[in-house]
């Protein structure tokens, strides 16, 4: 479910795939395939994305609603 979540974030922050891709410093045809669930996302994105949004990791994958 953490692909809903990503998308999610990435829309409420005003932001697009592309600016995403580039913090993280990968290409932008793999971050959509994060949000589209066809490829698992690393832990080290994964942390990085939770420290942009400010929210727990545990929030971008599912496990709890409180961000």
């Amino acid at each position: 479910m953490y692909f809903r979540r990503l998308r999610d974030l990435r829309e409420d922050n005003d932001k697009k795939q592309v600016d995403i891709a580039d913090y993280l410093q990968i290409a932008q045809t793999v971050y959509s395939r994060y949000e589209r669930g066809f490829q698992t996302i690393p832990v080290e994105h994964l942390i990085k994305l939770a420290d942009f949004y400010s929210v727990t990791t545990d929030y971008i994958l599912g496990r709890t609603d409180k961000k």
